[in-house]
């Protein structure tokens, strides 16, 4: 299958599962315990239906909106996602030249292959760092100053993984950072030869934005849930969120609110957005989509914060209803993943445009000449 035969996001999935050793696909594709909260990410879109309007004039449709206080060209953006060299030797370098062509945020990860800096040299369009609260204060500190220096627009942290969710597909496929040669991983990165000869021959894998000050993860082998339950603060809370927006003092999002409650206190403690978001269905299995808690939370306070949708995104029209029930956008993590691994920045830019022509199709459809036309009443829940 070729890139030019995708037509939606199952289609560059096909090609990443095609590309990449089975250790790597499945770290991107899998969820925590039964991935039943996965699937619920996506399935939760269809129980909500459009309402369209006709006869009016949808000969200019502006999908542009202001999101953590940056014009995007479209209503959705990349949220941030890990290690991109495993899935293109190119990494994050890739996706953010992909997501500046397009005109939309880069979201870039703590635990990215590619430095801050680096990626600030191929990238002009609007990037935001995501956080995790690590033990080590100081860690947390350099990140905020480097992305000050390095010109980054925005900041979120997530608050949804003070531990690992049990991702079953990572242990039985062993995966590590940097990927462990076990007979079963051994087979499958032969009989992907393309891949393992430009990870082997290019740039050594590292964690680029903490290598300086710590080894783990970078120079040992260890899962990248072990990490997680050795390197992050389980004692985090609202004080260290407090800490981090105000030393950032700048447009910053809480990644990983679920709640009403939360999203109260997110605005007490000056946050600019929250990011609903259940970590992709990788952290608590059983836990309710995005989707299903957006309403419920949008209804609460958004008039008082800017609400983004993180989470189970795979069609232009989720983006709709989504916004229709008030979120300012959306943002997807598998989604360009699939896109990356499938043929790097034009694999994202391909997976991201695709996306991006469903949400201008679906508007001219909806008889919506902006985002701002989306309102509740063009939805309806069955």
């Amino acid at each position: 299958m070729k890139l030019s035969e995708c037509h939606n996001v199952d289609d560059f999935r096909k090609i990443a599962k095609q590309k990449l050793p089975s250790p790597i696909f499945h770290y991107i594709d899998g969820g925590a315990d039964d991935e039943v909260t996965l699937k619920r990410n996506t399935s939760s879109f269809d129980h909500c239906d459009l309402i369209p309007s006709v006869l009016t004039d949808v000969s200019n449709v502006d999908l542009s909106t202001t999101v953590l206080g940056q014009k995007i060209n479209f209503p959705l953006f990349l949220s941030p996602t890990a290690m991109h060299q495993l899935y293109h030797h190119e990494g994050e370098s890739a996706t953010a030249r992909a997501a500046d062509k397009l005109g939309t945020f880069f979201s870039m990860s703590t635990m990215a292959t590619t430095s801050i800096e680096d990626v600030s040299k191929v990238s002009n369009g609007p990037k935001m760092f995501q956080l995790y609260i690590h033990k080590d204060q100081g860690l947390t500190d350099n990140l905020i100053e480097r992305c000050k220096d390095s010109g980054f627009k925005a900041m979120c942290l997530t608050v949804d993984t003070i531990v690992a969710g049990n991702r079953e597909r990572d242990h039985r496929t062993g995966f590590t950072t940097p990927p462990s040669l076990t007979f079963s991983s051994l087979l499958s990165f032969a009989m992907h030869p393309e891949w393992t000869l430009k990870y082997l021959l290019g740039k050594k894998f590292t964690l680029a934005n903490i290598a300086h000050m710590t080894a783990k993860g970078t120079s040992i082998e260890m899962s990248i849930m072990d990490y997680i339950n050795q390197q992050f603060d389980t004692s985090m809370n609202w004080k260290h969120a407090e800490y981090a927006i105000k030393k950032w003092n700048g447009p910053f999002a809480l990644k990983g609110i679920m709640s009403v409650e939360d999203a109260k206190k997110a605005i007490d403690i000056g946050a600019s957005a929250i990011m609903i978001s259940n970590h992709g269905g990788r952290q608590l299995d059983g836990s309710r989509a995005p989707f299903d808690q957006l309403q419920t939370i949008v209804d609460a306070v958004g008039d008082k914060i800017e609400v983004i949708l993180d989470g189970g995104v795979k069609r232009g029209t989720h983006v709709l209803k989504a916004l229709a029930l008030g979120a300012k956008a959306c943002s997807i993590g598998k989604a360009y993943l699939y896109g990356l691994s499938a043929g790097g920045q034009v694999g994202v830019e391909q997976a991201v445009s695709k996306l991006r022509d469903e949400i201008q199709r679906g508007m001219t459809l909806m008889g919506c000449r902006s985002v701002k036309e989306l309102t509740k009443d063009k939805v309806l829940f069955r």
